[in-house]
């Protein structure tokens, strides 16, 4: 048995500037590049992987911070979506130059902050992407415009601003405690083995910080800190719209609601579209083999 159910994968370990960065690098053939979002990490992907492994080569890193990658004081790291699109940026350089990976043809696979940091990438290097499988997530300003959208203004103003805010995310993990449990991450309880194991690499408060700061980073307006790359990343989307495109979306998600989704679907008209009405923001953990099935389906054509 291992220790994280579902999640049979050898540890992989990429080393930048005296830290390790965590992957699973499972299977041969076409790269598929799964790049997970805040609270989670690879483990959100297992059964994508798993799934896909026979006829793929999967890849999926954890952020810093995150997983089970290095989680260094802000005296080392900056926690900032500039950085994250720089390690990934570095990591498929290693994976390219050292291990074989091939320079064209990935499939690009993203779900939360995922999006705005593959997308960014995607954005330095055009010419190596082959696909996209967009779920619950975003690579363009909030649709809602400067402000988020009504429900969610004070719930964000306490995390982003206040010391209940930090007290919340470093104290009591507040934040990946209420993403694994109905009705906000999922609209099903997990097993108690898979929510723990979420919950695994975030263990102490000082493991909490990238989860804080993911949140404190998110580009509201012009002035905010990531505001710059991300709409540099927005407007580098049209050049991806020719792309085969699958987009996977959970319907109960309290953020990336359908203002997103119809985002994504007038940006990549031509792309394919599976909706889940009984679906939250784990969209992999609600929809069983549903999903599974139309990935297969559109990664083997």
């Amino acid at each position: 048995m291992t220790r994280f159910p579902g999640y049979p994968f050898a540890s992989r370990w990429y080393c930048r500037d005296g830290l390790r960065q965590h992957y699973i690098d499972e299977g041969a053939g076409p790269p598929v590049l799964f790049v997970h979002g805040n609270p989670s990490w690879s483990y959100l992907w297992r059964r994508p992987v798993l799934a896909m492994r026979d006829r793929f080569r999967c890849i999926a890193p954890d952020h810093i911070g995150m997983g089970l990658s290095d989680k260094p004081g802000e005296d080392r790291y900056t926690y900032t979506l500039a950085a994250r699109v720089d390690d990934l940026d570095a990591l498929i350089e290693y994976l390219i130059a050292d291990r074989g990976a091939p320079e064209r043809g990935w499939t690009l696979a993203m779900h939360d902050w995922g999006g705005p940091i593959v997308m960014a990438w995607a954005a330095r290097h055009p010419e190596r992407v082959a696909r996209l499988v967009v779920c619950n997530t975003a690579a363009f300003p909030n649709p809602y415009g400067e402000r988020a959208r009504p429900v969610l203004r004070l719930p964000l103003w306490v995390l982003r601003e206040t010391r209940l805010g930090e007290r919340l995310f470093l104290r009591h993990n507040a934040f990946a405690r209420l993403a694994t449990l109905p009705p906000l991450g999922v609209r099903r309880p997990l097993p108690r083995a898979v929510r723990a194991s979420f919950l695994a690499p975030y263990d102490r408060p000082e493991h909490r910080r990238a989860i804080q700061r993911f949140v404190q980073d998110i580009p509201l307006r012009p002035g905010d800190r990531a505001w710059p790359l991300l709409h540099t990343t927005s407007e580098a989307l049209a050049q991806f719209a020719h792309l085969p495109t699958l987009i996977g979306w959970g319907l109960r998600d309290p953020v990336f609601d359908q203002a997103f989704l119809r985002e994504w679907q007038r940006r990549f008209p031509a792309a394919r579209s599976h909706v889940y009405r009984d679906a939250g923001h784990y969209l992999l953990e609600d929809t069983g083999d549903r999903f599974l099935t139309a990935l297969r389906g559109f990664l083997c054509e």
